[in-house]
């Protein structure tokens, strides 16, 4: 399968692991893509801190670091690598009083719709994000 997950210090304990990896294909279709190469790396806080200050310069935790390795930017193919902190999922999930599964599904759609051109700088940008999230969360509780 297209989509991998990837574990770097911490383990994801998540039992619908293979259905959640056809649902983001299924979504990067829907979207319009084809995931060609799509790795998910779940970690923790701080080893996703090391890789923001090391690569995007920031100081802080976040929750997911999405990076495109798509050679041709244009290309309706996915390539890429995702890192998620699990230890933000957590919290997210407690902190907006929602499931782990629901804040987990959200996530790992967020990086994917980075990937498919959505973006979260600007107001508007965020928006549209937060729409399409909600269509991913929408349409998984009835996925097989």
């Amino acid at each position: 399968m297209a989509v991998t997950f990837s574990y770097a210090d911490v383990r994801l304990n998540y039992n619908q692991k293979q259905r959640l990896k056809r649902f983001i294909a299924h979504m990067a279709t829907q979207e319009g893509y084809k995931v060609a190469s799509l790795n998910y790396v779940f970690c923790s806080d701080a080893y996703l801190l090391d890789i923001n200050q090391r690569f995007l310069n920031h100081d802080d935790y976040t929750d997911i670091i999405t990076f495109d390795l798509r050679e041709n930017k244009k290309d309706s193919s996915v390539v890429g690598e995702i890192y998620i902190s699990v230890d933000r999922v957590k919290e997210n999930a407690v902190l907006h009083m929602v499931s782990f599964e629901s804040e987990l599904v959200r996530v790992t759609c967020h990086g994917l719709l980075h990937l498919c051109g959505y973006r979260d700088k600007k107001k508007e940008d965020v928006i549209a994000m937060r729409a399409a999230e909600e269509r991913c969360l929408s349409a998984f509780p009835d996925f097989q």
